[in-house]
């Protein structure tokens, strides 16, 4: 009896563990299924290399993760031609289905952001929302027109690519190129320019629900999004601070910063803290210059800045000199970076705030250093040079003088008295060189 309840109790002990290993497979199953969400990255700044690298880096992400699908929403006004290969590269390779979604409303994806837009798998804007203007622009060095239509009809065939393989309309994304043509979101639904406008993401995802979609490769995918967990993809440390930086006024403001406290570290020596702060923040500066399209003419202006205030401590130039480095700072800062959209400029007013004090304070201290420099030495031996002291014995030639409250030996070229005012002309070691005061007639009334 006992040998058959054991065995009946041991079958359901097995029956009992199989189904218990049962269900964790299949929760895990599940746990593994739900990680397949929809990786959600927001760009909303112009477009340069940290952007470039952030959205690479989320693609590569949700590749590895195995998404169903990444939404970039997107909000800038353009940006570095550049970075913009990059991530429309990115995208088009992409192992995950791309959503590009302007928004929120009053967003907009101009010039660069348009191709951002026609390159991913699914084009949507929110309403109130516009895109295109994306012609090239240059600003002060205008290449000529050959030139200029090599630059127009490179990006017409890049924005063509893109476009023809989406099955959007070719000759609207082309005008947007060649004439600089913008459009609202139904504008744009109409014109067949974008593929889909959501009030929001959610409403995104059930329009597309079940709905096929042509990718680059001719691939026919089909999402179904409703209900998905929406995982944000935040930028790191490293990118948000160079982020920061790679804002021309934020970069123009650390490079003033930097300059002044090395200028100030080198009038006087062994401060340590400026010299500290001006290679932090120079070594910051030039690792964003590294990363922008500068111009090394605009470099060399921002030099001769320092140098013209340099010369104003040492000239009597009556406020010239930093007025003209004053002037040459601020057109240095706004010629720094080689773009045509204000975004990506130093502004004006931020040249203006930045400048002028740097030069006054500039001009100041080394007008500062200069005196100091030119003052007679006051201590120590060479501040005894000069000074009238007293013979306390007679110089024959060797004897005592009485100088600064104390009492030294001294040697003269001359035979001296005792109590005859004698000048100190030299300090060898602890002995004075001295010579007698001449004697000076009185003035007849």
């Amino acid at each position: 009896m006992k040998t058959v309840l054991s065995s009946r109790f041991s079958v359901l002990r097995d029956r009992l563990t199989s189904r218990l290993l049962l269900s964790f497979f299949v929760a895990f199953l599940l746990t593994g299924s739900s990680a397949a969400d929809v990786l959600k990255i927001v760009v909303d700044d112009a477009i340069q290399p940290v952007t470039a690298e952030y959205i690479a880096r989320a693609l590569d992400a949700a590749a590895a993760n195995h998404d169903q699908a990444v939404l970039i929403q997107i909000n800038t006004p353009g940006g570095f031609l550049d970075s913009t290969d990059e991530i429309t590269q990115k995208i088009i390779t992409s192992a995950v289905p791309v959503i590009v979604y302007v928004a929120p409303s009053g967003s907009r994806a101009a010039s660069a952001g348009l191709f951002i837009l026609q390159s991913a798998d699914v084009a949507a804007m929110a309403p109130g929302t516009h895109t295109g203007a994306a012609h090239p622009v240059s600003v002060l060095s205008k290449p000529d027109d050959v030139m200029m239509k090599k630059i127009e009809n490179d990006s017409a065939a890049q924005m063509r690519s893109l476009v023809s393989k989406r099955g959007r309309n070719v000759e609207i994304a082309e005008g947007a190129v060649r004439e600089s043509k913008s459009y609202t979101e139904q504008e744009a639904l109409d014109k067949k320019l974008v593929d889909y406008i959501a009030a929001d993401e959610q409403d995104l995802f059930r329009q597309l629900s079940g709905k096929p979609i042509k990718r680059f490769s001719g691939e026919i995918v089909t999402l179904n999004l409703t209900g998905q967990r929406v995982r944000e993809f935040p930028m790191t440390l490293k990118q948000r601070i160079m982020s920061y930086i790679l804002n021309p006024n934020i970069l123009f403001i650390i490079l003033a910063i930097g300059a002044l406290a090395l200028y100030v570290e080198f009038n006087h020596p062994g401060a340590v803290v400026p010299g500290t702060i001006g290679v932090i923040f120079l070594l910051l500066a030039a690792f964003a210059l590294h990363l922008l399209p500068i111009r090394f003419a605009a470099l060399a202006m921002m030099l001769v800045a320092f140098a013209l205030f340099a010369a104003e401590a040492k000239f009597a130039s009556h406020g010239v000199f930093t007025i003209g480095g004053i002037a040459l700072l601020i057109l240095g800062a706004l010629l720094l970076i080689d773009s045509p959209m204000p975004e990506m400029r130093v502004h004006f007013l931020t040249a203006l705030a930045v400048s002028i004090p740097l030069g006054i304070i500039t001009a100041f201290l080394m007008g500062i250093a200069v005196r100091a420099r030119r003052n007679k030495i006051v201590t120590g031996e060479q501040g005894l040079v000069g000074e009238i002291g007293i013979a306390e014995t007679p110089l024959l030639p060797g004897g005592k003088v009485f100088v600064h409250g104390e009492l030294w030996d001294a040697v003269s070229s001359v035979n001296i008295p005792a109590g005859e005012r004698v000048v100190v002309r030299q300090v060898d070691g602890l002995i004075l060189r001295v010579d007698p005061v001449p004697a000076t007639k009185p003035v007849m009334a």
